[in-house]
């Protein structure tokens, strides 16, 4: 949601903006639409106060008057009705544009149409040299008797799997070591819940939008405008929803702010625009686990960049500690989504791919969730700001186990654990 008042003022950066990203949405139609609202709205109150007015003085009235005072209250029903029905049409016009206005990109944001378009900030570590012929992590798996794609399909159908053993040791190893390392430095563990409503999913800005049609749904009929058609609760894709709605409806105080918690979840996508892409192994699955960073901060767009390098730099502390290669990108207008002021991504090495994969993802929001949340805080002059939100991929299981498995392979098919990782697995040095 954006500051009304803001786009009032400076409709051209809004309209460029949206340009930018690539939504179709007229900002001069939407603000006609708002001043035909406020009309419409101040119309129809004039109208009940009108109607309330005549209905008050009819007992009163002699016979003769009240039968003219009766045809005028017909009249004026009448008229109300009309008004109405245009208001809410309206209403709902208005509800839709304005849930597809975009957040004015930060300076820095390169310009372009879709991930092709991004650009890389720079590297870390060293690209791997083998001696021998790496193998992928699914034939690794299969070898080491810790990954089980073919049951998992089985079982709950494409993109799902099974870990086993010192796999599934290795997964939980990892994700204990990014909790722990976060907890060190004074954040907030969160075991948030997995599902969560409609608004939420809204005012996190999920909903509506093209990330509607990976999110499952729960049983029966939620409400008219949802075509996903659940019965209110939806399985998170990611803990940002719940964690960030936290303190929905809530004001807090300036003093409490910046907010560091951190979410640890189960996460659920459907990959309903991924059919044909990523089919083989872990890179794209249903089910995953993930810890996610998330941060309320003062309404002060230089704090926010600064939390923005905090949470990004705790997630490559945990690429560092695990001597992981990656790389860190920019992300271009018209991939960034129409809520974020700032994004960038991180890419690990992964072997078989040949190639950097997405493991991580950092975004600066601005005031556009919490408008949307209704999140505020109080100034210590008594002030009320809407705060400005952020969130980032501290780590995400099972996807970092491809670089993990493919990386540290050695010749003889085993698997040497990273040395920050034994100490989850019971100092253990190998697998296989």
């Amino acid at each position: 949601m954006i500051d009304l008042q803001d786009l009032r003022a400076r409709p051209a950066a809004y309209q460029d903006a949206a340009k930018k990203k690539g939504i179709d949405i007229s900002i001069e139609g939407f603000l006609k639409l708002d001043d035909l609202r406020r009309e419409l709205r101040q119309f129809v109150d004039d109208m009940r106060a009108q109607k309330n007015s005549v209905s008050k003085r009819i007992p009163a009235m002699k016979d003769s008057e009240r039968t003219e005072a009766l045809k005028e209250m017909k009249k004026l029903s009448e008229s109300l009705k009309e008004k109405e029905e245009e208001l809410r049409i309206a209403e709902e016009s208005w509800q839709e544009m304005q849930l597809q206005l975009p957040a004015i990109p930060h300076e820095d944001v390169p310009v372009g149409k879709d991930e092709r378009d991004n650009v890389e900030v720079r590297g870390e570590g060293s690209l791997p040299k083998f001696t021998f012929t790496p193998k992928d992590h699914v034939t690794l798996g299969e070898e080491l008797n810790i990954i089980d794609i073919p049951r998992g399909v089985k079982v709950s159908g494409t993109r799902n799997y099974y870990l086993k053993g010192d796999g599934a040791r290795l997964h939980h190893a990892v994700l204990r070591f990014t909790m722990d390392s976060l907890v060190r430095k004074g954040w907030t563990l969160f075991s948030p819940p997995l599902l969560a409503t409609y608004d939420c999913f809204m005012g996190t800005g999920f909903f509506p939008g093209v990330d509607q049609q990976n999110i499952y749904a729960v049983g029966g009929q939620e409400r008219k405008d949802d075509p996903i058609q659940g019965d209110g609760l939806h399985l998170i894709g990611t803990s940002e929803v719940t964690v960030c709605s936290y303190h929905k409806d809530e004001v807090l105080q300036e003093k409490d702010l910046p907010t560091r918690y951190a979410g640890y979840s189960t996460c659920f996508r459907r990959e309903a625009g991924s059919y044909g892409k990523d089919t083989k192994g872990l890179y794209r699955v249903h089910q995953f686990e993930k810890v996610e960073q998330v941060v309320l901060c003062r309404a002060d767009q230089k704090e926010g960049m600064k939390m923005f390098e905090e949470i990004r730099n705790n997630a490559e502390d945990v690429l560092k500690a695990l001597k992981l290669p990656y790389r860190v990108l920019n992300i271009c207008t018209g991939d960034m989504g129409k809520g974020k002021v700032f994004m960038q991504d991180i890419e690990t090495w992964m072997p078989s791919r040949k190639s950097y994969g997405e493991t991580h993802s950092c975004s600066y929001l601005g005031d556009f969730q919490a408008r949307r949340l209704n999140i505020k805080y109080e100034t210590k002059s008594g002030e009320k700001k809407f705060v400005h939100t952020l969130n980032n991929t501290c780590i995400a299981s099972p996807r970092i186990l491809i670089p993990l498995l493919e990386i540290y392979q050695n010749a003889d098919g085993t698997v040497t654990i990273p040395e920050v990782l034994r100490p989850y697995m019971g100092g253990q040095e190998k697998i296989g």
